[in-house]
């Protein structure tokens, strides 16, 4: 027998919060954090080929309600890609059982920092798979909550092509989860949080995946679990469902016992970030450390884009790929100037950060390829923590909604500005929403890109 209660969610561009829509089978095992108790040390899990700095705005929403950044941790996999068959070795991926082994040994740590029995874990897209596999294979009694968001559970494709591949839900791996009366393990309680139809990981047509016109084999419902409490989202993407606003509010409530006391994010008076300088090797994002590359900060104007002033800080990479950490104020718009070896020097133009954080990671943009050739300068509007929805979001480039961002279902998180060598210089606005960039252009023949990366 099922208990469902639903009500309607509006679309995403608003922050108001309806109750989600929410299915609750009978299965399910455990109930979140009484009132008032002590929220349980947090591990927060990304997906595939990402990185932990894409829980920042979660975490800062977490202090904001009084979860101390110690009791947190955030994962950063050495390998983050999935192999193209889970048993067969390439170059810079990783296995389930790869993830698997370095997840179990992020909850041990956290214990050990913490002296807490359990930890609640949090996953994205790919995570959640991580986080299954770990709790299904003996991690239970280390696990207390499993927040799976997004989490292709029933798997990206169901065939009987590509059995091997970790996204396969007739595949070895995801059977093997799947199995039995219920699809939860038993003393750790699961919630699942998914879109109503705007997921591109859960579309009955192939075409998100490379193959339009064919099946895939599963629905909107895929990330649901049979003995989860299962929450639908509305039109939020498949990367939203982690880190939108209106997904902490689950999150936050289901492993606390209670609403979170506020959703908006406490600026602090002195910001000190942080992070990793990582690589593409062989043109796979990894997470390993590159050394010698070098961080300069600037404070720039958030109307114009342009420095003011010298660097606020400067740094180069020892073997582990750490720089900082910088001082910085809150209110300050930023420009990070990361020169990696063998790498475009890349720009990043960011909105203020309102808190400190660690994992503020550094990638270096993709080489300048054939695309770009005749372009004097080239822009890139990156969103990490979500797609573009046209007509859903406001995405303004430059004054247009950007060419190479499709239509319906989010499936594109950047937008690429080619201009001729003359607007050298000249600043570009980037819009999502409520979030204005102002980044500048530079020379493509310096082998240079300018990144206006979104926040929110």
């Amino acid at each position: 027998m099922k208990l469902s209660r639903r009500t309607i969610l509006q679309g995403a561009g608003t922050l108001s919060f309806a109750l989600a829509s929410i299915r609750m089978d009978a299965f399910a095992q455990t109930t979140p954090a009484a009132q008032g108790a002590e929220v349980p040390p947090i591990l927060f899990v990304h997906g595939n080929g990402d990185y932990d700095a894409l829980w920042m705005t979660t975490m800062w929403r977490m202090e904001s309600n009084g979860v101390a950044r110690d009791r947190m941790l955030a994962i950063n996999f050495t390998d983050p890609l999935a192999r193209s068959d889970d048993k067969v070795e390439q170059a810079n991926r990783s296995s389930t059982e790869d993830q698997r082994r370095e997840l179990t040994a992020a909850i041990t740590e956290l214990k050990r920092r913490t002296g807490a029995p359990r930890v609640a874990l949090v996953g994205s897209s790919r995570g959640g798979n991580a986080i299954r596999n770990v709790i299904r294979n003996g991690g239970v009694a280390d696990v207390s909550h499993a927040v799976l968001c997004g989490t292709p559970n029933h798997g990206v494709f169901a065939t009987d092509d590509q059995l091997g591949n970790e996204f396969n839900g007739r595949g070895p791996f995801l059977r093997g989860l799947n199995e039995g009366e219920s699809e939860v393990t038993p003393g750790t309680a699961f919630l699942t949080l998914r879109s109503d139809g705007m997921d591109k990981y859960a579309q009955a047509d192939g075409r998100f995946i490379g193959k339009p016109g064919t099946p895939t084999g599963v629905a909107t419902e895929g990330p649901e679990l049979q003995g989860a409490t299962n929450l639908v989202l509305g039109a939020l993407d498949h990367r939203e469902v982690a880190f939108h606003p209106r997904a902490f509010r689950e999150i936050y409530k289901f492993i606390a016992g209670r609403e979170p006391t506020r959703l908006a994010i406490v600026p602090e008076p002195s910001v000190r970030l942080s992070g990793l300088v990582t690589g593409t090797p062989g043109g796979v994002p990894t997470n390993r450390p590159v050394a010698g590359a070098t961080v300069d900060i600037f404070r720039v104007d958030p109307d114009t884009g342009e420095r003011k002033g010298n660097a606020v800080h400067s740094s180069k990479t020892g073997a582990d790929g750490r720089w900082g950490p910088a001082q910085v104020e809150s209110s300050w718009s930023l420009e990070f100037a990361l020169a990696s070896p063998d790498a475009p020097t890349t720009h990043f133009y960011r909105s203020p950060f309102p808190r400190s954080s660690d994992v503020v990671h550094l990638r270096a943009a993709r080489p300048l390829g054939p695309a770009d050739k005749d372009a004097g300068a080239v822009l890139i509007m990156s969103r990490p923590r979500g797609y573009f929805g046209l007509p859903r979001d406001v995405v303004l480039l430059d004054g247009k909604e950007p060419a190479d961002v499709k239509p319906g279902v989010p499936t594109d998180s950047a937008a690429t500005l080619r201009l001729p060598a003359s607007e050298i210089g000249r600043n570009i606005v980037a819009q999502f929403g409520e979030e204005r960039i102002v980044a500048r252009l530079w020379p493509a023949s310096e082998n240079r890109i300018a990144v206006a990366e979104l926040t929110y």
